[in-house]
This record gives structure tokens, C-alpha cells and sequence, in this order.
């Protein structure tokens, strides 16, 4: 009987205790919402709870959150109590692809190592067999001459070639050992530039009676972020310029992107949301103050959000798309423009850049030539974008084709642009544009103290494609910020000129074939005995 109420303590206390013990659960990573500098993921789970407090530690969490970005939801009225995050340092699920390529390196280079380890300590078996054989013949005075020899002949020939074969696989074996030290070295330093470890969260979860319940977990990490880049197509010079919007995304988060929903965000959160208030500006001398250090770290917040218990918690896969637009929802309501990309995309914990498909847009474009011979005999092919502000651009490379054919690369700069974006689409050499100095009315003259010098010069520009051109022309006339260098008898050619920076533009129309001749030229007083550097000799 005292053994039976023994039995039956032991087995409640073991009830009691496996009703508070943790609950391990793997986190199934659903959406990524990447912004230019981090991301928010979103992760859910099917978890069953039992009536009154239970405890789960959720892993293929990443590592390094925000820790006060943390939201858990549960359905079903389970409420959540407690959020706790750690980093976990032992996972190995979600090292970066060049880790596991080198530590792969490292297990097929010990692999190779044991046989030729192997072979030096049978050489050293047979060597030590040949010693001893060798020291038997020398003390057996009852063989003969010939026998002795023969067989210390037969002992060196051998040991001479077990020797050969030592030195080898010692060689082999050395050079094995170089190359796993050289791994384990580029290990270490791999580790240390992009390791990022992975983390868990531990839950605490009240319901007020059995019941299943779908959890969501969202968080925000800082290793991650996109850039945009652009793939611009003319196909001639009559039609739009298609745009293809991509992104280069990258992560360290210390989880893998498996086959997640992205969504980019064109915000930052890690800019700060708080407007600057300005406060009087008052000056005073300065008194250094001793340096207070307070550490204050936030919980993270923990609630319970009531879900549609079918709501579909899982990203949906599809097909192949004939074009990304079918994908891909562009939302501009608020104060940043996100795009929400359907076809669900992988994205590997290790820092690099992975290219993804985000857009395509139609802009309308004119296009004309321009070259400024002075800098460039080429003329240049460009096409200008107007109201490029409805098509959600960033700043970002470009990578330009033009007629099916890769011209180069160029940059979208919305900072700096106004009304329209300009494209160069590249040089085209049947645009001839000429830029030379007329020598004849090319003077130089002293009068009193002062110098004069006279400059003349001729643009010409013949379009020998078959069909009509429009180009623009720029040169210039110097500026003088000094008194005593003064510009006299100016002759801008009949272009639009800017006096305040001496810039001269001719917008031209060819025809076929056709040649238009510029003229423009300047006078430059200046003291005698003077050189002005940067003048054209």
C-alpha cells in the first residue's frame, strides 16, 4: 500500500510537471515585408493548448530583432501572457550557403585524410618488420655469405621503396593539412563577417480550456533591405520605353526565406518616425559634463489578436506568369509605396545580393539627339520620360538596351530630376557633329596695357540617317568672375543662351542628309602680361 501511494505521486508529479514543461515548435516563415533598410517577418504556427498556462519555444526565428517590433497573435481567446527572445548559437539550419560550402570542404578533405594516414602506419608496420628481419639475418651466423646478402639485398630493396612511400603520403598528408587549416581559417573569417545566428522565442500562452490555435509572430530585423535597378528597353525611337522594375534583396537575418510571400516597402523604419522640433538657439560656452550611461530596454509586447479561424495563414504558390504584372499589387495610398508580389521567392541568410522581378512599366517617351562637342564629338541618342513620378521609381541603376542591344549602364537620380527624366540610349555615329576653331578670324591684339584676343568657332552637323533627326547642341561662352578680365563682342550663334552661365543651346531639326552649319565666337580683354590658364591655345 505505501509503495502504491508512492507510485501514485510519483506518477502526478509527473503529470504536473509535463503540464508546465515547454512545448518545442517550428515556426513556419510566411511573409517578408522588406523595406530599403530591414524587414518585418511574419511567421505562423498550429499549436494545441491545454486549460490553464502553457509554455512553447518557438524556433526559425531570426536573430537580432527588434525586440520592441515584436507581435504574437493567437485565435480562439487564447491570451498571451509573456514574449521572451534569445539568439541561439547552436542551430546550424540556418547557416549561410559559403559556411556550409566550406565546412563541406573541410569534412571531404578529412574524409581523404584518414586513408593516408592509414597507409603511413602500415609503412611504419613494415618498416619495423624489415629492421627487425635485418637485425635477425645479422646475428644468424649459421646463413652463408651469399644467403646473407641476398637477403640484406632483398631487406634495403624494401625498406628503400617502403621509405619512397612514406615520404609521399607524408607529402600527401601535409598538403591535406595545409588545405584543412587554410579551410578552417576561411571558416572562421566567413563566420565572423556574415555569420548572423538564428533565434527562439519563448511564449507564454493562457487558454481557458483545451483548444487548437493558429499563432502569427511578426518582428522586425535590421539585416536585410533591397536597392532597386532598372532594365530600360527602347525598341526604336518612335515607341515607349518599357521599364522593368527589380530589386536586389539581400538578408542576414539568421533565418532562411523559404519560399515566403515579399512584399517591398519603399520606407525605413530605422529613419525614425518622430518630426524635428526646433528649440531657441542659444550659445554658451562649453562645460564639459560627466558621461551618465543608462541602460533601458523595452519588453516587447505581447497580445492577443482574434483571427478568422480560416483565414489562410500559408502563401499561396502559382504558376509561371507570362509577365510580373499579373503578380505584383502596387499600393501608394499611404506615405510609402509597397509592391506585393504573389509568386513566393527564397532567399538565403547570407548577406549577398538575390535578384527578383518586381514590375513592368509603359512610359511614353520623346526622343532626341544631343552632344556637346566641345566635351564629345558623338551625338547621343536620348529619350525623355514625363510624369515618371506615377511609376514609383527610386533611385537606381540602370542597365539600358536600345534596338534589342545592351548599350550600358546609367543611373535614375528622382533627387535631383524635375519634370523629366532623361535616358542616354547611347551614341549613334550617323549623327556627324564637327567643332573646330576658324583660325581666320583668330586675332590677337595690344592695345595700350590691355590684350585682346578674338575666338571664333564652327559647328557642323549633317544627319546622313534615312529619316528625320532632332537634336539639341550645347556649348558655351567663358564667364568672368574677375574684373579684369572682361568679355567683349559676344556671338551666341542665335541660340538659347544662358548669360549668367554662358551656356548655348540650339535645338536642330534635320533632314535626311541634311547639314546646318553654327557660328559663335567672343572677345577677351585682359591686362598685358597676364596668361589665362584654362583658354584653348
Amino acid at each position: 500500500m505505501k509503495h502504491t501511494t508512492i507510485l501514485a505521486y510519483f506518477l502526478a508529479s509527473i503529470t504536473q510537471v509535463n503540464s508546465w514543461a515547454q512545448t518545442q515548435q517550428k515556426l513556419n516563415l510566411d511573409k517578408a515585408t522588406v523595406f530599403v533598410s530591414g524587414a518585418e517577418l511574419t511567421s505562423t504556427a498550429r499549436i494545441n493548448l491545454s486549460k490553464g498556462e502553457n509554455e512553447f519555444v518557438f524556433s526559425n526565428v531570426a536573430g537580432n530583432i527588434n525586440i520592441q517590433s515584436i507581435t504574437v497573435g493567437a485565435t480562439n481567446g487564447v491570451a498571451v501572457e509573456s514574449v521572451t527572445f534569445q539568439n541561439n548559437y547552436t542551430s546550424e539550419d540556418n547557416m549561410s550557403p559559403r559556411v556550409k560550402e566550406i565546412k563541406d570542404s573541410i569534412e571531404l578533405m578529412t574524409q581523404r585524410r584518414q586513408p593516408v594516414s592509414n597507409k603511413i602506419a602500415v609503412l611504419d608496420e613494415q618498416l619495423a618488420v624489415l629492421q627487425a628481419n635485418r637485425k635477425v639475418g645479422g646475428d644468424n651466423t649459421g646463413l652463408s655469405v651469399a644467403e646473407l646478402t641476398k637477403m640484406l639485398e632483398l631487406v634495403s630493396t624494401k625498406m628503400e621503396a617502403c621509405l619512397n612511400q612514406k615520404n609521399k603520403e607524408q607529402d600527401n598528408l601535409k598538403k591535406i593539412d595545409e588545405r584543412i587549416a587554410a579551410l578552417n581559417k576561411q571558416l572562421s573569417e566567413e563566420q565572423r563577417r556574415s555569420y548572423q545566428p538564428g533565434g527562439q522565442l519563448l511564449v507564454k500562452f493562457y487558454s481557458k480550456e483545451s483548444t487548437p490555435s493558429n499563432i502569427a509572430i511578426s518582428y522586425v530585423v535590421p539585416n536585410a533591405g533591397w536597392t532597386p535597378v532598372y532594365d530600360i528597353m527602347a525598341p526604336d525611337a518612335h515607341s515607349p520605353v518599357n521599364i522593368y522594375y527589380k530589386a536586389n534583396i539581400y538578408q542576414n537575418s539568421g533565418v532562411k526565406w523559404d519560399n515566403v510571400h515579399l512584399t517591398l516597402s519603399t520606407g525605413n523604419p530605422q529613419e525614425g518616425m518622430q518630426a524635428p522640433v526646433l528649440s531657441p538657439w542659444y550659445l554658451s560656452f562649453y562645460n564639459p559634463q560627466p558621461y551618465m550611461y543608462k541602460n533601458a530596454m523595452a519588453a516587447p509586447r505581447a497580445y492577443s489578436k482574434a483571427k478568422d479561424e480560416s483565414a489562410d495563414l500559408s502563401v499561396a504558390s502559382a504558376g509561371s506568369p507570362a509577365t510580373m504584372n499579373e503578380f505584383v499589387t502596387v499600393d501608394n495610398s499611404g506615405i510609402n509605396t509597397s509592391f506585393d508580389i504573389d509568386l513566393p521567392y527564397t532567399i538565403p541568410t547570407d548577406g549577398q545580393q538575390h535578384l527578383v522581378a518586381v514590375k513592368k512599366y509603359e512610359a511614353p517617351a520623346t526622343y532626341e539627339y544631343f552632344s556637346a562637342p566641345k566635351a564629345d564629338a558623338d551625338a547621343f541618342l536620348m529619350a525623355k520620360i514625363t510624369n515618371w513620378q506615377d511609376l514609383n521609381l527610386l533611385p537606381g541603376q540602370t542597365n539600358i538596351f536600345y534596338e534589342g542591344t545592351y548599350i550600358g549602364q546609367g543611373y535614375i537620380d528622382t533627387r535631383n530630376t524635375q519634370d523629366t527624366i532623361s535616358l542616354s540610349l547611347g551614341r549613334d555615329k550617323k549623327i556627324i557633329v564637327k567643332r573646330e576653331r576658324d583660325k581666320k578670324l583668330r586675332s590677337v591684339k595690344t592695345i595700350g596695357t590691355n590684350v585682346r584676343e578674338t575666338f571664333a568657332y564652327t559647328i557642323t552637323v549633317r544627319n546622313t540617317r534615312k529619316d528625320a533627326a532632332t537634336i539639341m547642341i550645347q556649348d558655351q561662352l567663358p564667364v568672368s568672375n574677375d574684373k579684369d578680365i572682361v568679355l567683349e563682342d559676344t556671338d551666341n550663334g542665335g541660340s538659347e543662351y544662358d548669360e549668367a552661365t554662358g551656356m548655348m543651346k540650339w535645338p536642330l531639326t534635320l533632314k535626311p542628309n541634311e547639314t546646318k552649319t553654327l557660328h559663335f565666337g567672343f572677345t577677351l580683354k585682359y591686362p598685358k602680361g597676364k596668361t589665362i590658364s584654362n583658354l584653348p591655345r
